[in-house]
């Protein structure tokens, strides 16, 4: 996506993109000429907001672009240029009064996951002035890519060894280190939940455990969910509901991502990444519904449905990551269907007692264009998390149905005692249609916010 942004100075000529509302078209066309009139009329060229038309202008082509009369439909409303315009370079010429969102939306839409098919070579460049920050961009685009890319990615080239290698090779390409606990091990160093979860698959489970920055530097810590597929174990999925089950792991893509524009960055933070990596799984020793598993936090854990297994794998890795306290402790996952229903695919919630971190996301979700919705952690539900026989159960024990992105989230909180600033995002990961800045496929959502948040509270090494 990098390679869709460029300097002016870089380019020796490029097609001006020019905005035009219904009310100012005529004056633009005036300017061009007649062929440009005649060819608007041949197309039933209006103006309409983002609709837009190449046009012969005196000076060679000119790309008539529709926005409303406050501006660009959308922020990133010029994304939808950067797959139909033919190849060639292009700069942004009148009528656009913020062209780093208009070139973030450019690039983000000009994203293509050609890993398995014949590359198109189709690209379409933008060239953007100085006053466009293109080395921050550059930061987000890649982290959003390795989001996108890890996401789309199918199981069977990206198990829990494949997404623990890459978490390991991400750290080493910026200087950090880490282990990878594997298999039984994980039972030796009491991670019980983990292990339980991808016991039954033929693939290991492991966890990733892996630092950069300053070892005296402000902890930052985030916790990804990692399972590679989802089977929904023994409470099987039917069909319909497994075929976008390779972005279960898209938590621990989004961490990823934001890791990556983390160490980029050089950020003054100690960044600590920390990934259960794990398939859902059927066989024999598949855990069932009805075992009691022990924890990492000592708390026992009565199993309601082997399909929420992700809060089970995340709740051993913050138990881990609470241990130390960072200031910082965030975790994202693909972890309910319930939050879609309450918010759609495009809005992820986001839970937290922390009043001040809460406001300053909705802060940087609005001034990224990285929707985010504050949820609560309501606790009078905990009491639809209670056991008979365990110190709680991992599911809505009361066969309501009702509020199953909230009493994840509050079984989550039982796993983070020491920690003051923690927040869990129950993202969805996906686009199911194109939308600006936003291709069809695995999406990175939340992290562009989050960078921008960890960037104004830590700043960057000198």
């Amino acid at each position: 996506m990098r390679e869709s942004l460029v300097r002016k100075s870089d380019v020796s000529v490029s097609t001006p993109i020019v905005a035009v509302t219904e009310a100012t078209l005529q004056d633009t066309l005036s300017g061009l000429g007649e062929n440009a009139v005649n060819w608007c009329e041949v197309n039933d060229f209006g103006a309409k907001a983002g609709a837009h038309l190449l046009v012969p202008g005196p000076d060679g082509a000119v790309v008539l672009f529709g926005v409303t009369e406050e501006g660009l439909s959308h922020p990133f409303a010029l994304g939808s240029l950067a797959k139909s315009l033919p190849q060639g370079d292009y700069h942004l010429a009148d009528g656009f009064p913020d062209p780093e969102q208009a070139a973030m939306g450019f690039a983000l839409s000009s994203y293509r996951f050609e890993r398995y098919v014949t590359p198109t070579n189709k690209a379409r460049r933008l060239a953007v002035g100085d006053e466009v920050d293109l080395e921050r961009i550059a930061v987000i685009l890649d982290g959003v890519q390795l989001a996108r890319d890890l996401i789309n990615t199918p199981a069977n080239d990206l198990g829990p060894q494949e997404l623990a290698q890459a978490i390991e090779d991400l750290f080493a390409e910026h200087g950090g280190s880490g282990r990878i606990v594997v298999g039984e091990d994980l039972l030796e160093e009491n991670f019980p939940m983990i292990h339980a979860v991808g016991r039954a698959s033929s693939r290991a489970p492991r966890l990733a455990d892996f630092s950069w920055g300053a070892e005296d530097a402000p902890k930052v810590t985030l916790v990804g969910k990692g399972v590679i597929f989802d089977t929904g174990g023994l409470n099987l999925k039917p069909g319909s509901s497994m075929a976008l089950m390779k972005k279960d792991m898209g938590g621990s893509a989004n961490v990823l991502g934001l890791a990556s524009m983390i160490m980029a960055a050089n950020l003054s933070v100690r960044l600590r990444v920390l990934v259960p990596c794990v398939e859902n799984s059927v066989a024999g020793n598949a855990f069932r519904p009805g075992d009691i598993l022990s924890s990492r936090k000592g708390l026992s854990v009565e199993i309601g449905n082997t399909d929420a297994e992700g809060r089970l794998v995340l709740g051993d890795a913050l138990a881990l990551a609470d241990e130390e306290s960072p200031e910082l402790l965030v975790d994202m996952a693909t972890l309910t269907g319930a939050a879609r229903v309450a918010l759609g695919p495009d809005l992820p919630p986001f839970y937290t007692h922390d009043e001040e971190l809460a406001d300053d996301i909705e802060v940087m979700a609005e001034a990224s264009t990285d929707p985010l919705w504050r949820m609560p952690l309501w606790q009078p539900y905990m009491k639809y998390l209670d056991s008979k026989v365990a110190d709680i159960n991992h599911i809505n024990t009361t066969g309501t149905g009702f509020a199953g992105s909230v009493t994840a989230a509050l079984f989550l909180s039982r796993f983070v005692e020491n920690t003051q600033s923690w927040v869990h995002f129950d993202i969805f990961g996906w686009t199911p249609a194109d939308k600006p800045g936003k291709p069809s496929g695995g999406e990175a959502q939340g992290i562009r916010c989050l960078f921008d948040l960890i960037s104004e509270r830590f700043g960057s090494k000198k």
